[in-house]
């Protein structure tokens, strides 16, 4: 057994991988050891430079995302069925990648049907795994419990044998007991960053947050959706990014992750410079590959 392997042979520890006396260059081999061994899944959007919503997006383009990732995960998680990125579940099925396959809804009764009756025909077509009906419609206040409900249980009619889920921060499947029961399947983000979490202490505070929607989902799957850390931008209170911290927060994740059999989709793929203007500098910097596909932590 190699030195990096016997990190995660170690027993159950709260804190992660232990780090003591390694050095950044034997982290990034763990790193590069992690994802040849391919993690459960990682969120993709197909942009460019240049890009972001409104984009209409070639499948020649996506093909060209998935071509540096397909080789380290088992699932894709996209985000849309429209402007191009319908042609995403089929183009990894083809790879061998399962799919959650994202129907973006949000204050656009116009646009949401568009997006629904997409992720259905691809649902239907069979190139869907998971199907996620909404993406923190809740948490961004735009769609009330019972508008939501309606959508994810429109979904299952129309798609039967395919799991149907929605995602939220974690707390709000407490918080919304009617949309928690209409999912198939719990899909919880979970980010310390955004809650102000040191780093040192961030993997506990993920696991509280896991056990949060393990409990609200009331023996239904669970799957972390979203988590990750960023490695360049402005602090959130003491949640700082740096690139050692990024590393860390990444291999602590999937120790855990192994340990506990937690099926958790990273985030995200790649850099988006587009995500800045919600998310500040910050927003830029949550891929574990950079903006031109080049892995940034091994």
């Amino acid at each position: 057994m190699s030195g990096l392997s016997s990190l995660y042979k170690k027993t159950l520890s709260l804190s992660g991988v232990d780090t003591n006396g390694r050095s950044i260059e034997d982290l990034k081999a763990l790193v590069r050891e992690t994802l040849s061994n391919k993690i459960h899944g990682i969120s993709f959007s197909p942009y460019v430079e240049g890009q972001g919503p409104g984009t209409i997006i070639s499948p020649e383009q996506i093909r060209e995302r998935l071509s540096p990732i397909q080789s380290s995960v088992n699932w894709i998680r996209s985000f849309s069925c429209t402007e191009g990125n319908e042609h995403t579940p089929a183009i990894a099925k083809e790879l061998g990648l399962k799919t959650m396959v994202g129907v973006w809804l949000e204050d656009n009764n116009e646009n949401n049907e568009k997006e629904l009756q997409a992720g259905i025909k691809l649902a239907q077509a069979g190139v869907v795994d998971i199907l996620a009906v909404g993406n923190e419609v809740m948490l961004r206040g735009e769609m009330t419990e019972d508008e939501l409900v309606d959508y994810i249980e429109r979904a299952k009619a129309a798609a039967p044998g395919v799991m149907v889920g929605y995602v939220d921060a974690y707390f709000k499947f407490v918080d919304h007991p009617k949309v928690t029961e209409a999912c198939d399947v719990i899909l919880a983000n979970c980010y310390p960053f955004w809650e102000s979490c040191p780093a040192e202490h961030a993997l506990l505070y993920m696991k509280e947050m896991y056990r949060i929607a393990t409990k609200a989902a009331n023996g239904k799957p669970v799957v972390i959706s979203e988590t990750g850390w960023p490695n360049v931008g402005t602090p959130e209170g003491g949640a700082v990014p740096s690139y050692d911290n990024a590393v860390r927060y990444f291999l602590n994740t999937y120790k855990w992750a192994q340990e506990e059999n937690i099926d958790i989709v990273y985030f995200s793929s790649f850099d988006e410079a587009w995500k800045i203007e919600e998310e500040g500098d910050v927003g830029a910097y949550w891929g574990l590959w950079d903006k031109d596909g080049i892995p940034k932590y091994v």
